[in-house]
């Protein structure tokens, strides 16, 4: 790859980048005071991120039995207000723990 080429693909990607996070407020200039699109737009990042995080916490191992171990350990130390650090070692236990043994 030539600098060139990495150079355009930089300034596409961040144009994109800008254009994605100027264009509501270009587009929107008042407050919204519609219920409705403000609790859908306060559940959006949310909704996001777990449709990026699920995908990837069952093919992250080599067994789905595992992943779906590691995802509950998580789900039930977030439930219960646990910290971003305990969630993850938790959850990497856990996964780790059932495949070591062989499940």
């Amino acid at each position: 790859m030539s600098l060139t080429y990495i150079l355009i693909c930089v300034a596409i990607m961040a144009g994109t980048t800008y254009l994605i996070r100027v264009l509501p407020m270009v587009i929107f200039k008042k407050k919204i005071k519609n219920i409705f699109i403000q609790s859908f737009l306060f559940y959006v990042p949310y909704a996001v991120l777990s449709a990026m995080t699920f995908p990837a916490i069952f093919s992250a191992t080599g067994s789905k039995i595992s992943a779906a171990a590691g995802c509950a350990v998580a789900v039930v130390l977030a439930y219960f207000n646990r910290g971003l650090l305990t969630v993850a070692v938790g959850a990497s236990l856990a996964a780790w723990i059932v495949q070591a043994v062989g499940l």
